[in-house]
């Protein structure tokens, strides 16, 4: 049986364009307004990426540090996300959310996640691999052959919401190596993805836009303005530019 996120790519194939993932943190800035930004921006958005407030971050840069703490700040809790999760799949515009119909666990890479990866596809749930521009092409096939219906490319060596320091050009060249490997697998691109970025690498399998999001939202609190309208004017204009 096919995962509603491998369908999401196929319909996109169809379509002939990539498929746009959008990545907020749960329970930013409130449980309530959290819930109503994911809901206005699967209007547009083809995947929708929740990601879990925590003060530890790997890979994430200032952006969605800052609304990792304005989550925690408001109390933020675990059984929070999933009535966030749960309200959200009730909805008319409802889409495979990264959270639970997929996972990423950006600090159980291969081969020590194979048996956390198991464990989530007997239970019909995404594990997603993360793949870096200095991530050898033997591991890459590992990781290839091991992965489920999608495969994260991280674009540049930096946290999230770093300017773009490789040209789209090279990321490209990059993009079709790895896609050479395993042809049939999804593989989309983050980090650096913005509204200036985004139409240079549409001739992918998909794009991750998180860190403009969160910054808007924050820009949005700032200005006393609604961040639920603000985001959803953002995505659609993202989704626009590669259709």
């Amino acid at each position: 049986m096919s995962s509603k996120i491998f369908k999401v790519f196929e319909k996109c194939k169809k379509e002939k364009r990539p498929a746009l993932l959008t990545y907020t943190v749960a329970g930013d800035n409130t449980k309530n307004k959290s819930l109503e930004i994911i809901k206005s921006i699967a209007q547009h958005a083809d995947i929708i990426e929740l990601g879990f407030p925590h003060n530890t971050p790997v890979a994430d840069g200032g952006q969605i540090q800052e609304s990792s703490h304005r989550a925690l700040k408001n109390g933020i809790k675990l059984n929070d996300i999933f009535k966030i999760v749960k309200d959200f799949k009730k909805s008319k515009h409802s889409k495979p959310l990264i959270g639970v119909d997929g996972l990423i666990v950006v600090d159980l890479p291969h081969p020590e996640n194979k048996l956390f990866a198991n464990q989530c596809r007997k239970h019909f749930v995404n594990f997603i691999q993360l793949i870096s521009p200095t991530t050898t092409r033997e591991r890459i096939k590992k990781i290839m052959k091991d992965s489920h219906d999608m495969v994260y490319y991280i674009s540049m060596l930096s946290t999230t919401g770093g300017k773009l320091k490789v040209s789209p050009k090279k990321i490209l060249e990059n993009y079709k190596k790895i896609k050479k490997i395993n042809p049939r697998k999804n593989i989309v691109i983050g980090f650096g993805i913005t509204t200036k970025t985004i139409a240079s690498l549409k001739n992918t399998d998909g794009l991750v836009v998180g860190s403009q999001l969160c910054k808007e939202i924050t820009r949005s609190l700032k200005l006393r303005q609604n961040p639920v309208t603000n985001l959803s004017r953002m995505v659609h204009n993202l989704k626009r530019k590669i259709i």
